[in-house]
């Protein structure tokens, strides 16, 4: 791998052309997120991905950017319908963002950004979204840090429908912290550390946690867009190599009943002159750190929609998952929705309140708007939390269900020129108001147990 692997880079193009020339590549997937976080495209012939569509594009119908975890065509959504035709939208490769797969053959993999008849990046377009925040950074010489760790469950794979996991996970117990694993745990590991490595991005540290089969993975702090393209990889390597070995990588929030799978946000902020703006000063925590704490807390309850985004979701905020059930901060305290963390220089938040389905773009997007929203308006949080947030009466709580974060979206206090845009705000509610629909009128294994328990 180390022989044809390249480092993204400005001019990542000239590298892939190379690898073509070379015959180390001979298939590009073309790749956008979806709203669910999901790599769609196609695979494309290098060759004629060098000669035309690098810089020409590619067209793709745009449902696939409104549409459920099933891909259904649905309805109520502008960008995609009936009454429209259900269009194209173009796809414009990133030229920073070209990675060669280790663990696929001969195969690269391009971002591209979604662009409308207009010859506008389409507004609804996860990656656009996060880029519309990033700009606004920019626009006051500020510039984000942020390093993305997450969890999932490693289950092996039932013979008779092998893509859906087992009630077996990989490990029978909690191996926390563990450094003896069994030996399908450890090649897993090994495999993909090496091809994360291979694509010149390789991981920060790989952990087991405390449920059965769990796994933590942490990448380094990075730019917010290439973190979010990383982590798309990620999960795609992960599964990919899972199957391989005959398991499968199950990343939803809550993969069991008392079982939290997250995806925290660790973020820093830079100044124009690469001074952090969350630096302590003789043990005290800076003015900018308080006011992006103050905005996260007034802004990420009614944003649910963009973390938390499916009905599973709000399965993990349970007390006990170390997931947060209040919307409060602290000092190095887990039990809280915004932990404090670091010293000095290296003094940053985490996010805690995202899970392993979130899609990151959005999750992102939502953090980077609120902690905005905190500085510009020099939002003051209450006091740090100490002792367990889980159970306080008298903290805000995290919402409990999909449609209380539905009905959380409408008093946003973020204006919505600043993320969600009317057309943002449409194209999601209609998304969740799908989602709530299946769940509504879908007979689940707790309906049968329950119902044939009665008499």
């Amino acid at each position: 791998m180390s022989e044809t692997s390249f480092q993204p880079s400005a001019s990542d193009f000239v590298a892939l052309c190379e690898l073509v020339d070379r015959g180390a590549v001979d298939t590009v997937m073309l790749a956008v997120p979806d709203m669910q976080g999901r790599l769609k495209g196609k695979r494309i012939d290098a060759h004629h991905f060098v000669d035309g569509v690098a810089f020409g594009g590619s067209d793709m119908c745009a449902y696939v950017l409104a549409t459920d975890v099933d891909n259904r065509a649905l309805d109520g959504f502008t960008l995609s319908c009936a009454d429209t035709g259900y269009g194209d939208v173009s796809l414009l490769p990133d030229p920073g963002a070209v990675y060669q797969l280790a663990w696929m053959r001969r195969t690269a993999l391009v971002f591209a950004d979604a662009i409308g008849h207009d010859g506008g990046p389409v507004s609804v377009a996860p990656r656009q979204i996060l880029q519309r925040q990033l700009a606004r950074l920019t626009a006051r010489g500020i510039t984000a840090q942020v390093g993305l760790e997450t969890e999932f469950v490693l289950s092996h794979t039932d013979a008779a429908n092998p893509h859906h996991p087992t009630r077996r996970p990989v490990s029978d117990r909690n191996l926390d912290y563990a450094l003896d694993h069994p030996q399908v745990l450890t090649r897993f590991f090994e495999d993909l550390q090496e091809c994360l490595a291979g694509m010149g991005r390789p991981v920060e540290a790989i952990k087991t946690e405390g449920a059965a089969g769990q796994v933590e993975v942490t990448f380094p702090h990075g730019k917010p867009l290439r973190a979010a393209d990383i982590h798309l990889l990620f999960q795609h390597a992960a599964r990919t190599i899972a199957e391989q070995a005959g398991l499968v990588a199950n990343f939803m929030a809550a993969p069991a009943t008392g079982i939290g799978s997250s995806c925290h946000i660790h973020l820093s902020l830079l100044d124009r002159d690469r001074v952090p703006l969350f630096a302590e000063t003789e043990g005290r925590t800076p003015d900018a750190a308080r006011y992006a704490v103050g905005g996260l807390l007034d802004i990420l309850p009614h944003l649910g929609l963009l973390y938390a985004p499916t009905v599973n979701s709000y399965k993990r905020y349970v007390p006990g998952t170390f997931a947060p059930t209040t919307f409060t901060w602290g000092r190095d305290n887990r039990t809280c929705a915004i932990r404090v963390v670091g010293r000095g220089d290296n003094l940053h938040l985490e996010n805690r309140l995202p899970g392993a389905d979130t899609n990151p773009y959005l999750a992102l997007a939502s953090t980077l708007a609120a902690v905005l929203a905190g500085l510009d308006h020099k939002s003051e949080p209450p006091k740090p939390y100490i002792g367990s947030a889980f159970d306080d009466p008298e903290a805000p709580p995290v919402p409990g269900s999909l449609q209380e974060a539905l009905d959380a979206l409408q008093g946003c206090p973020l204006p919505a020129q600043d993320l969600l845009t009317a057309d943002v705000a449409s194209h999601y509610k209609n998304a969740a108001r799908h989602e709530l629909a299946v769940h509504r009128t879908t007979v689940t294994d707790l309906d049968l147990r329950r119902g044939l328990a009665t008499p």
